[in-house]
């Protein structure tokens, strides 16, 4: 690589989360399906010097810079024995952090595709799953976004037919943290009323009594702004509303461009077609 090389990297909203089961190493079964958004983080890379630099803009993040997805992801090549250099990593987060869009899972993913581009590693799609799903269950998705249908504990995946385009989409995420912790401390492990496959056949204005996100239950109860959100977005015209997986990210589907972004201008929005 002898210039710049940029790239985007998209993130996703989770369409139903259903915990079915508590499992005896501590984690939970769940289900639920990934969809591709068009909001993008932005990797510049380069060529570095004598060690890795990673410098960070764009929405804040917490945690040490060397921790970050990005840098584990370069790591874990060269410790499957890829000849990667020193590089210099320019990272834009547009995505916000702890929202349940998995941007940190993203970036890793792309990191690990790009330079598998860049540097030409012989690496099929299937072997890139696998090793990124050492750095979180979600990372494999984003290899290749496209629908998915999730199970395990969010990395046994099937590919499923549902095409949302021409909806319009809104997410809003509030100043609102939900740690991993709070949000499972509150779940209570049930065989969900309505298969998450089945209702994705479904017209999405059908959605609404069906398909359901179970950490909203406590989460929503610690922090009613949440509640508050998704009950405008319905107010507003939405189709179907819910909360992107631990959140705390809200979002709603909208026929038509929804004219609502002016009631959530103390928080982050965000709204596309898909």
């Amino acid at each position: 690589m002898n210039k710049s090389y940029a790239t985007q990297t998209c993130c996703k909203i989770n369409l139903g989360l259903n915990i079915v089961e508590r499992r005896p190493d501590g984690y939970h079964n769940l289900q639920t399906i990934f969809y591709p958004v068009p909001l993008c983080d932005e990797l510049l890379i380069s060529k570095g010097e004598k060690e890795d630099v990673l410098t960070l803009r764009g929405n804040p993040l917490e945690g040490e810079v060397q921790d970050n997805l990005v840098l584990r992801a370069v790591r874990l090549l060269r410790q499957e024995g890829f000849q990667i250099p020193p590089l210099h990593i320019d990272l834009r987060k547009v995505i916000p952090s702890g929202a349940g869009l998995g941007g940190g899972s993203s970036d890793a993913a792309c990191m690990v595709r790009t330079l598998s581009l860049l540097y030409d590693l012989p690496l099929s799609e299937e072997q890139m799953k696998g090793l990124v799903a050492k750095l979180g269950a979600d990372c494999p998705f984003f290899i290749n976004p496209s629908p998915l249908y999730a199970e395990g504990i969010g990395n046994v995946f099937t590919p499923i037919s549902l095409n949302l385009s021409g909806w319009y989409l809104l997410l809003v995420k509030p100043e609102v943290h939900v740690s991993t912790r709070e949000a499972y401390a509150g779940v209570h492990p049930h065989q969900p009323a309505y298969s998450l496959l089945e209702i994705a056949k479904l017209p999405v204005g059908q959605w609404a009594e069906r398909m359901v996100n179970d950490f909203e239950e406590s989460i929503f109860s610690n922090h009613p702004l949440l509640s508050k959100i998704k009950k405008e977005l319905y107010h507003q015209g939405a189709a179907y509303a819910a909360m992107s997986g631990s959140g705390s990210t809200l979002y709603g589907l909208f026929r038509s461009r929804p004219d609502c972004e002016h009631l959530f201008t103390d928080h982050f929005t965000f709204v596309c077609q898909l």
